[in-house]
């Protein structure tokens, strides 16, 4: 995707409305505007988690006079969850109590804070357990597709799971024999069930990818709902999204030979 329509979808994507409009008005994916808007909403609520919480006692004194915590949520454009977990911990509840009625409303201490955690909960897809959960299982799936390309092609590899406390950290598929792909030599593949911005990258290579080149050597990185065009990643690690990958046919390595190139179809 080019930046400047990134850009500005990233802009027009503040709420589900706007999903869900774009999606019908120019024929977008749901599920990709949905990550972008994920984005978009998440690095706000970290920009500006502070500047809420400050004024939360001013904010609790809303709520006790009448206002519902949705409405001051919405008047601040704040995630519905993320407020409410503010305010509760402001009105005094225990700060596990608070999870537990976000994960059970029925634990809720009156049924009229049960009404508002529900409503709060239906407004908010993505700090909401049910959103948390779907973005856990985006990720499940991303792993599976990509362990599903490889052992449609007979490629060796150990999972994160097979690999764990041997590594510092560990990528999602470790191939036994590495591959080669436009002469660079692919010893690791990280799946992400994400969109690729220049945010996006920065922060996976400082937290994985780098870290993998020092572990494993060369790799690449699968987002799997795109990534902006002309995105640079540093040398030893390449970018794929989801048809460039499915678009390859490696053949098998073997300890005797050389490692063969992977070649688009």
């Amino acid at each position: 995707m080019d930046r400047a329509t990134y850009q500005r979808l990233y802009d027009q994507l503040a709420t589900m409305d706007d999903v869900r409009r774009l999606t019908r008005e120019e024929h977008w994916d749901e599920e990709l505007l949905f990550v972008i808007h994920t984005h978009r909403v998440t690095r706000d609520a970290t920009r500006r988690f502070y500047i809420v919480k400050r004024q939360a006692p001013k904010l609790a004194a809303q709520h006790r006079r009448g206002r519902s915590l949705l409405e001051i949520a919405r008047e601040w454009k704040f995630p519905p969850v993320l407020m409410g977990q503010i305010l509760l911990g402001e009105l005094g509840v225990p700060r596990r109590q608070i999870w537990q009625t976000f994960l059970h409303p029925e634990t809720a201490s009156t049924p009229a804070l049960r009404r508002e955690v529900e409503r709060l909960l239906e407004a908010d897809p993505i700090y909401s357990p049910r959103g948390m959960e779907l973005q856990r299982e985006r990720g499940r799936k991303g792993e599976e597709r990509l362990h599903s390309w490889l052992d449609r092609h007979g490629i060796g590899y150990r999972t994160e799971q097979d690999l764990r406390g041997k590594f510092t950290k560990t990528p999602d598929a470790l191939l036994d024999e590495p591959i080669v792909f436009l002469g660079q030599k692919i010893s690791w593949i990280e799946s992400k069930a994400n969109f690729g911005d220049d945010v996006e990258l920065r922060k996976n290579l400082r937290r994985q990818l780098g870290p993998y080149t020092q572990l494993f050597g060369e790799g690449a990185v699968v987002y799997w709902y795109g990534f902006v065009e002309g995105a640079e990643s540093p040398p030893g690690i390449l970018l794929w999204d989801g048809p460039t990958i499915e678009s390859l046919t490696p053949t098998v390595p073997t300890k005797s030979a050389a490692a063969p190139a992977a070649r688009p179809k």
